[in-house]
């Protein structure tokens, strides 16, 4: 009779269970839990930067190094592909030309031996304190107002060099790839109508040759049509038809469940896009929210999601008049007029309302005012949040080469990987609202007129122009996607 053998019947048999179970866990492309980077040529920004200017929520997923340091720091959680993450001679020789080893990779593949030498550019780029580039630059991004120009300067030109979006044709008018191009909302609008027009040097022929994919939904749409007439947020709809969307897209191409979305994105400027992910938030785990209601108390995550910029947008412009005033010009301390639309400008309008020669704030402006005039005329332009955190104002302010002063609480500022705001810009919290005037008047005019100087230095990242142009507004957008996607790495497609 045979005699039963505990090692070999019983514990043998376990381990090989518990390998293959461990296996599975970290090899399938469905796990939520993915590996960490460790080759990201990006640092985190400075310690103090909380201090210094409370309202930059940092982004860890994707920051720009503040220092030259090579220093390798884990980023957002991918599962690690094959590659190493450094330059190789076998991706494409010295002249440009593709190989031969390269031609024979998956589309996959040679994205991420691609990303690998983009990463290997950025890196050089921070040790020589230089750039790589195939074409003469028109621009070179430097000075300190930029957490670190060489960084920046090489990731834009991989960015040009590299980057490929893929927009999903699925969907029909007037929900899907129609968005607002004027008034408060243009921001998403616009960005979607470059990228619709199919003339952007950023699009991919075929969506095997895209890093990312763009979800062309227009929340304001859905607000305006479905919701109609206007009714409290309830969010049933919007969730539901995002969410459907998904699912097509998912059902019809591999792509959303090979990375369960990290290399999907929306771009919204409405108040209640960030709503969307609420019902199902493991669906929209690592899917990337371009927000203008950038908000971290309402689960805006800035290592995952980008804060896009708000620009009020009249018929037949693209953004707020250009003024530049010297600063010896410039008569007001500090100006705003605007609606009393939240708890911030109630806070400001019970504290400020007409009633300061030097502090001038208004609900209604008098009629021998001119808005953008009393702009160019102010030394600092205050940006109040309204129902949102996000304020136009922002824009108008560096626009008017005006030093904003932002305020606000839990607001992640646009493209805040690049620029350092406190450079630029005043913060003020909502509790020191009653001592704006001590804070301002404390600003040493040596100070102030450099973050004048610097105001007018960034306002091309600010600007619309149509088609985009190098460094504007619409590429800053597109090269925050890029570092997201630069930063991760996805499993590779079974062939």
């Amino acid at each position: 009779m045979a005699t039963l053998n505990p090692t070999r019947d019983v514990v043998f048999p376990v381990i090989l269970f518990l390998l293959l179970l461990l296996a599975f866990f970290y090899l399938s492309p469905r796990n939520q839990n993915f590996l960490r980077t460790t080759d990201s040529p990006f640092s985190t920004p400075p310690s103090d930067l909380q201090t210094t200017h409370p309202t930059v929520q940092t982004p860890s997923a994707a920051p720009l190094p503040s220092s030259s340091s090579d220093e390798n720091v884990s980023t957002r959680g991918w599962v690690p592909s094959n590659s190493t993450g450094g330059a190789s001679s076998t991706s494409a020789s010295d002249d440009g030309s593709v190989s031969e080893e390269i031609l024979k990779m998956s589309p996959e593949m040679q994205i991420e031996k691609g990303l690998a030498k983009a990463r290997a550019a950025i890196r050089e780029a921070i040790r020589s304190r230089n750039y790589t580039s195939e074409k003469e630059e028109t621009f070179i991004p430097r000075g300190d107002v930029y957490r670190n120009p060489y960084a920046f300067h090489q990731s834009y030109i991989e960015m040009e060099k590299r980057f490929k979006i893929w927009t999903y044709t699925e969907g029909d008018l007037p929900l899907v790839h129609n968005g607002p191009v004027n008034s408060i909302y243009a921001t998403e609008g616009q960005f979607m109508d470059e990228l619709e027009r199919g003339n952007s040097q950023l699009l991919a022929r075929q969506p095997d040759h895209a890093h990312v994919f763009y979800i062309p939904i227009s929340v304001f749409r859905i607000a305006q049509y479905i919701y109609s007439p206007p009714v409290n947020y309830s969010g049933n709809y919007l969730e539901r038809l995002v969410t459907d969307y998904i699912h097509v897209i998912a059902d019809k191409y591999p792509y959303w469940n090979r990375s369960t979305g990290a290399d999907h994105f929306l771009v919204s400027c409405h108040d209640w896009a960030p709503g969307i992910s609420t019902v199902h938030p493991d669906l929209y785990k690592n899917f990337i929210r371009v927000l203008c209601n950038a908000n971290t108390s309402e689960r805006f995550k800035p290592m995952r999601d980008i804060s896009l910029p708000e620009v009020n947008i009249p018929r037949g412009k693209l953004g707020p008049p250009h003024l530049d005033k010297p600063p010896n010009h410039r008569h007001i301390l500090a100006f705003f007029a605007g609606r009393e639309s939240g708890y911030m400008r109630t806070l400001l309008f019970n504290s400020w309302r007409e009633n300061d020669n030097e502090i001038q704030v208004y609900e209604h402006l008098p009629k021998n005012k001119s808005y953008s005039e009393s702009m160019a005329d102010s030394r600092f332009c205050l940006c109040p949040s309204g129902w949102e955190v996000a304020s136009p104002r922002i824009v108008e302010a560096i626009a008017a080469g005006c030093v904003p002063v932002i305020i606000s609480d839990y607001y992640v500022l646009p493209f805040s990987e690049v620029p350092d705001w406190s450079k630029f810009s005043i913060h003020v919290p909502s509790n020191k609202i009653p001592e704006i005037k001590r804070i301002l008047k404390a600003v040493p005019i040596s100070r102030y007129l450099k973050m004048q100087k610097r105001v007018r230095q960034l306002r091309r990242h600010f600007v619309i122009n149509r088609p985009a142009k190098p460094y504007d507004l619409l590429n800053m957008v597109f090269h925050s996607i890029w570092l997201r996607r630069l930063n991760v790495r996805l499993p590779l497609l079974p062939s």
